[in-house]
């Protein structure tokens, strides 16, 4: 199992990335402080770094610099600088990888899986899966589900969608609680194409795709799956 220290100021993005992580069977630690962030790494056994640079007490790159300086732990730079000039510095200065704002956290898990693979770190050994509605089994550690027994090949966002929803059986989402559990965060316009992603999900599910996601109207979706598998 590997720990993996998130350092986001927004308390909203820290959490969800902590909650991603962990069901990927990662231990966590957060923090929205670059100060508290370098004293984690000296302390801590710290095996891979999620840093955004927009810090409110040390700059970010500060952060990034540090922490190579320190050694050979990871970071998974996070950031709402998109420019071609601000990733390639990132790089440079030692980032293993960089994810734009806005992001997907399941997009994240899957990136630190990566790096974690390429650098040798531990990853997330857990194997056991779960069982939902007799028919889905999710693999949080291998980040894979399988519907009646065939793998399904999900982006992250329905991957997001159906995570979310299968989570809790019968309860019924809005879009917007959608928008958050899967991006993270409120993002403008996005709640809108939350019923493309649904149609091309149930697309993925097959015939019974729409028995498993259920619209709900005028309120938004379920997972329409019980836990006899009916």
């Amino acid at each position: 199992m590997a720990t993996v220290l998130v350092v986001e100021d927004e308390s909203d993005i820290r959490e969800v990335l902590r909650r991603y992580l962990e069901r990927a069977g990662h231990a966590v630690l957060t923090t929205g402080s670059g100060a508290e962030a370098l004293r984690l790494v000296a302390t801590a056994d710290v095996d891979l770094v999620v840093l955004d640079l927009g810090l409110p007490d040390v700059e970010g790159t500060d952060v990034l610099g540090e922490v190579r300086a320190a050694g050979r732990t990871p970071v998974l730079v996070l950031t709402a600088r998109s420019s071609v000039d601000d990733r390639i510095r990132g790089l440079r200065m030692g980032a293993d990888d960089y994810v734009t704002k806005p992001f997907s956290p399941a997009e994240v898990v899957l990136r630190v899986a990566a790096i974690l693979q390429r650098t040798g770190g531990p990853a997330a050994t857990t194997e056991q899966g779960v069982l939902v509605g007799g028919r889905l089994w999710i693999d949080e550690a291998r980040h894979a589900m399988r519907f009646d027994g065939r793998e399904l090949d999900l982006t992250p966002t329905e991957w997001g969608i159906l995570a979310a929803l299968s989570g809790a059986p019968g309860r019924v989402f809005s879009r917007y609680e959608l928008v958050n559990r899967v991006r993270g965060y409120e993002y403008a316009g996005y709640e809108r194409t939350i019923d493309s992603h649904v149609k091309n999900l149930r697309h993925k599910l097959g015939p019974d795709g729409a028995t498993v996601v259920e619209t709900v109207l005028g309120v938004g979706y379920r997972f329409g799956l019980r836990t006899d598998g009916s």
